[in-house]
């Protein structure tokens, strides 16, 4: 991961050139992309906003190589996701993202050091540079005090702020998050978007956010609207004013 790409300008890391995706039913085949084409740049927090069922997760899942597409190209990082295979993928995904989603994916025996520490082992880390990347990703969130606790010991904020946590120890350069604030209020879906907008501004690193979510829109760089697998508007937001440092905790 670029440690200066916030100094320069943004490039694109993540393009899409009309991606098709559809799912069949019985004897209904149904479209979910429609020849969708965008880039994505390094260091700025995207956000992929519209209805449920219009896409975005879908689109997610296949940007992440999660899922395949039907039709249209997908490169992440330079490499075509289309020509490699499943343990390829598998790797690249290892290597290279981090995933932040709705129900958190919490290991309920396990505390937030641990929860956090445990995906590093697969990146063949010592042990002692696993603990101190998990310690300074949970210090980062503002965690540090809590990451003696389990699941059942934390709030829904503190939970996604663990996941996030989880993702940001591995470096990734592309980081998904999938509803990240849906299940939280409105304090706290607050500090987990400027959380991640921090992510991507101080770590260069591409942060795609997809979300049914209007409190996001006005905390991303850049806002995709999209309806019925087409993507209806590209912007940027007016800006909205975020803590200049560290975390602020909601008050209930």
């Amino acid at each position: 991961m670029n440690q200066a790409a916030h100094l320069t300008s943004p490039s694109v890391s993540l393009q899409a050139r009309h991606v098709s995706k559809s799912f069949t039913s019985g004897q209904i085949r149904s479209t979910v992309l429609h020849d969708i084409t965008l880039d994505i740049r390094a260091g700025e927090l995207t956000l992929i906003s519209g209805p449920s069922g219009c896409g975005k997760s879908t689109l997610l899942a296949i940007l992440s190589g999660l899922q395949p597409t039907d039709g249209g190209q997908v490169i992440a990082l330079g490499q075509d996701l289309n020509l490699l295979g499943p343990r390829q993928i598998e790797r690249f995904r290892l290597l290279h993202t981090g995933f932040v989603f709705q129900g958190f994916n919490l290991f309920p025996a396990l505390n937030a050091l641990e929860q956090v520490e445990l995906p590093l082992s697969y990146l063949g880390l010592a042990p002692a540079e696993a603990r101190r990347r998990a310690m300074a990703s949970l210090e980062e969130v503002g965690l540090g005090p809590r990451m003696g606790l389990r699941p059942s010991e934390l709030s829904g904020g503190e939970k996604q702020r663990v996941a996030i946590a989880r993702a940001l120890a591995k470096q990734p350069d592309l980081l998904f998050a999938d509803e990240p604030t849906s299940a939280l209020d409105a304090a706290n879906g607050q500090i987990v978007i400027d959380i991640l907008h921090r992510i991507a501004r101080t770590h260069g690193t591409t942060v795609l956010c997809v979300s049914h979510d209007p409190r996001l829109v006005g905390h991303a760089d850049r806002v995709l609207a999209m309806e019925d697998g087409r993507i209806l508007s590209d912007r940027v937001p007016s800006p909205t004013s975020t803590p200049a440092s560290g975390i602020e905790e909601p008050s209930a």
